[in-house]
């Protein structure tokens, strides 16, 4: 039986910071260990590529979620990576912290070390920010974060409507307030996606100290009484037993870690032994308090201004789109999943943004999908980013080789509901109230204005509504009985056990994830090493 010092199970946004951070140290001896394969397939590495990669089996778990009664009893894809790099390689890039009241709320929850003065340091340690060195950012990081290489004048617009009403331009969103509108800034280096595969794992991976296993998936934890000993995994029809001296680390994400910890023995007991699963810890919280941001998806037409809708249609501008890339490093293959970004409150009783826009100059009916409307039309999508409603990630059998249940309960409360048919009358009052947009007269395609009152709203945005990739929770970190681990991010009732991913927010972030992940992956592995 091969032993390590540290055992990661999952080369995601989190386990590949982990993997470089701890073998830094050439004592230490750590596997890595991803059930995908590795990160070759070009279209990882092409920004806009996620639209090959997301719903593609080659490098996306290709879940879906139960159905939801909330969205008129629909099942929603539920993309999650399958390879080294994990959703950051296949993620739509987008570089966003949230505010400094997420973490100082985490902190006033009894997590100490978690404020936002605590976490700050961390985000600038993993960042090499292509507009250089402030107090805020950093440039020394092996993660790369981007200025955007396209701009349209229907964002430019979107944006002098939006300060119209009362939606400031601002340069930054990740100084802790991010009221206002901009353009997102990217995980991309001259043009190509910055994964943490690529930022974190390519640099280290010939390191003597550092063992990295793909295409091996995790069966179980493996237990002595109440003490983490090693990990039990599938490897070409074979099944490997190997031992960790120090720890198991867990950064297989918001459902992968929460379905791990399950089929190890460690959840509801009484779920546990209906599926005869023995049990090591009883703890019903693991996979509870599943939170995520639903994508509210409106349309508007517009005339006398272009949108990408028939650029891209056409055969004439995918070549123009191609050869830009490849010559230039610019243009519609650089994109993100979205352009411009906003954060607003849903009324004037809030004290902070609970709502983001995510704006696309394009259209189409299917998330992901190739065929955009052919006419001129663009996607203002908004999310309540503080979502009350929550979920479950459940496990069916004690295989891990069998997807679990994931139930969103999406608007299951009325204050979601609420906030996010807000959110619609919000975007509505910026194109059809402004000056800016009369010139261009739109129209809104879908929902439709026929829709006015909240429900009517909500009903009808269902049809079309989307998650934005974000979910965490699973596995919340605190010290009261609802927790899973502690603020050093140890497994409540077990020793050598440690989750280190998405899974362990308390609370939502507002705004994308993927920099909170790999800020979480960078602080873990200094508590992980101060330990040592």
């Amino acid at each position: 039986m091969e032993v390590f010092d540290y055992i990661i199970i999952g080369a995601g946004s989190a386990g590949c910071v982990l993997a470089n951070r701890l073998s830094q140290n050439s004592k230490n001896k750590v596997l890595l260990l991803e059930a995908g394969g590795k990160d070759t397939y070009p279209w990882i590495h092409i920004p806009v590529g996620y639209y090959k990669t997301m719903h593609n089996p080659k490098t996306d778990w290709c879940f879906k979620t139960e159905p939801d009664d909330t969205i008129n009893g629909r099942s929603i894809n539920y993309p999650r990576g399958k390879t080294l790099g994990g959703s950051s390689s296949i993620n739509g890039l987008l570089y966003i912290r949230g505010q400094s009241r997420d973490y100082d709320m985490w902190r006033q929850q009894g997590n100490t070390g978690w404020g936002w003065d605590d976490v700050l340091p961390y985000f600038i340690k993993s960042e090499n920010q292509e507009r250089g060195k402030n107090k805020h950012h950093g440039v020394n990081g092996p993660l790369s974060v981007s200025d955007i290489r396209i701009k349209l004048d229907i964002l430019d617009e979107f944006r002098n409507a939006a300060e119209e009403k009362g939606i400031p331009k601002i340069k930054d969103f990740n100084t802790g307030d991010n009221f206002g509108c901009d353009y997102f800034q990217v995980t991309e280096k001259n043009g190509l996606r910055c994964s943490t595969a690529v930022g974190y794992l390519n640099p280290v991976k010939k390191r003597k100290n550092l063992k990295i296993e793909v295409k091996a998936h995790v069966k179980k934890i493996n237990f002595k009484g109440k003490k983490a000993i090693g990990v039990s995994y599938w490897q070409n029809n074979k099944l490997i037993t190997i031992k960790a001296n120090k720890e198991v680390i867990l950064s297989a994400g918001s459902i992968g870690s929460p379905h791990i910890l399950q089929t190890s023995g460690i959840g509801d007991e009484k779920k546990l032994k209906e599926l005869g699963i023995p049990v090591i810890h009883n703890n019903p919280y693991v996979g509870k308090n599943l939170q995520d941001h639903l994508m509210l998806r409106p349309v508007y037409k517009v005339k006398n201004i272009k949108t990408l809708n028939k650029t891209i249609n056409s055969l004439f501008g995918k070549m123009m789109i191609g050869m830009e890339f490849i010559f230039f490093r610019k243009g519609v293959m650089t994109m993100g999943a979205s352009q411009l970004c906003g954060f607003a409150r849903s009324d004037e009783s809030r004290e902070t943004p609970n709502l983001q826009f995510h704006v696309q100059p394009i259209s189409t009916d299917i998330l992901g999908g190739s065929n955009l409307h052919n006419f001129n039309a663009f996607t203002p999508t908004v999310s309540n980013i503080r979502p009350t409603s929550r979920g479950e990630v459940s496990i069916i059998s004690s295989d891990t080789r069998d997807n679990p249940k994931i139930k969103m309960n999406y608007l299951s409360t009325n204050e979601d509901r609420k906030v996010s048919a807000a959110g619609i009358r919000l975007i509505r009052k910026i194109i059809f109230e402004s000056e800016t947009f009369k010139k261009y007269y739109p129209e809104e395609f879908r929902p439709g204005l026929q829709f006015q009152s909240d429900e009517e709203i909500i009903r009808a945005a269902s049809e079309h509504v989307q998650t934005i990739f974000h979910p965490v929770g699973t596995c919340k970190m605190g010290n009261d009985d609802t927790s899973v681990v502690s603020d050093k991010l140890k497994m409540h009732g077990i020793e050598n056990l440690r989750i280190v991913d998405a899974s362990i927010m308390p609370n939502i972030t507002s705004g994308n994830t993927n920099a909170p992940t790999i800020m979480i992956a960078e602080k873990a592995a200094d508590m992980i090493i101060a330990d040592q």
